[in-house]
């Protein structure tokens, strides 16, 4: 089965790896610390703070910004679910705002209907590497001082109007599961602007701890004290998944140069195909493709993601709208509040795409979903 997405791993990033573990420190080492400080200037200067996941750095990202119960949050339902069930598990009502018919990203229009004073954050959400628009989604968001989240799992490496993803919103995070844009294996990183929220998110990763001795309120202790102002979690990455995302770090240049040439051969096969409608791009994004997901349209999505997997061709779907799942079916959401997002779901399909991914690979895939559209 030729795979949607996958990882690539070089014998630099290998070597990476083995230097750490013929090291003295497996976690909370200098591994760690080079890795954020790189991901925090390829994300426009600010702090980032790694998490062992992109959901971990999501719970972060909520944490640190205050979110709890009775706090409301505005985010697309075209996501995994864990853009906002972290906030869920906090307390958080969610409000779900539809997304553009052309892009699947949230709407700003649908935001600007839904905003209120109760609101703490919107979360956006990158989709297949296309950053929203972050202009018109922080200036709804400080109407109401509320915060802006950016979920780049699939869009770390892609700019907005010349600024990079990391730099577009208050709070980011990502994620560097293999099929991601770079990888550690699973991990991911929470990114914030405002450095009082960036030290909040550290200590929430690393347990609660505080070790700042002018924030002690046990004064009586030696030079082993530490304590906890509030409860936090154990999400820290440790230096063998740092020192193999500092090494694919390195190599996201030609990460995404890849994507874009298997995304422009994509685009060429596909053009004028009946019964296909191929993403688009505008004219204020560089993006490096996450996904490269097309609309089947007629109806015939299930058809032909059952005849091109048949096929030998690892297709995926994403994603099924959000309140779709019976947590949130459960808790009174329901089918129909968001139509471009349904819309959408009925005819997505997500093509191979990865740096391994060859031309006659893509060309394989374009023949098979012709063969399926027959």
């Amino acid at each position: 089965m030729l795979p949607y997405g996958r990882q690539s791993i070089s014998e630099d990033d290998i070597q990476a790896v083995v230097d750490v573990l013929r090291g003295d420190w497996l976690t909370t080492g200098p591994a760690v610390a080079a890795f954020e400080a790189r991901l925090g200037e390829v994300a426009g200067g600010h702090r980032a703070i790694t998490a062992t996941s992109g959901t971990a750095a999501l719970h972060m990202a909520y944490g640190a910004a205050g979110v709890t119960r009775g706090d409301t949050v505005i985010s697309t339902p075209m996501t995994f679910i864990a853009t906002t069930a972290m906030a869920s598990v906090l307390g958080a009502n969610i409000v779900f705002a539809d997304v553009e018919e052309d892009t699947a990203l949230i709407d700003p229009d649908a935001v600007d209907a839904l905003i209120d004073e109760r609101t703490k954050v919107i979360a956006a959400v990158d989709y297949a590497g296309h950053p929203a628009d972050y202009d018109r989604l922080s200036a709804a968001a400080a109407r109401v001082d509320a915060l802006v989240l950016d979920d780049a799992a699939h869009s770390i490496g892609s700019t907005y109007k010349g600024r990079p993803v990391g730099d577009l919103a208050d709070l980011t995070t990502f994620s560097f599961f293999p099929t991601k844009n770079l990888t550690t294996g699973e991990g991911g990183a929470l990114v914030a602007k405002d450095p009082l929220i960036a030290q909040r998110a550290h200590e929430f990763h690393f347990i609660g701890l505080v070790r700042d001795a002018d924030r002690f309120a046990v004064t009586t202790e030696g030079a082993w004290h530490q304590e906890v102002h509030e409860f936090g979690f154990n999400y820290r990455l440790d230096d063998i998944a740092c020192a193999l995302g500092l090494s694919q770090l390195a190599r996201l240049d030609t990460f995404r140069r890849r994507r874009a040439e298997i995304t422009r051969r994509y685009d060429a096969a596909l053009a004028g195909i009946d019964g296909v409608r191929t993403p688009i791009q505008r004219d204020d994004v560089e993006l490096i493709r996450h996904l490269y997901p097309v609309r089947i349209l007629d109806q015939r999505r299930r058809e032909v993601f059952d005849r091109m997997r048949a096929d030998g061709i690892g297709v995926q779907v994403n994603y099924m709208p959000v309140y779709w799942h019976p947590v949130y079916a459960d808790a009174g959401y329901r089918r129909g509040m968001c139509p471009n997002a349904e819309a959408f779901y009925a005819e997505e399909l997500s093509l191979p795409i990865h740096p391994e991914l060859t031309d006659d690979q893509v060309d394989q895939v374009v023949e098979s979903l012709v063969r399926a559209l027959r």
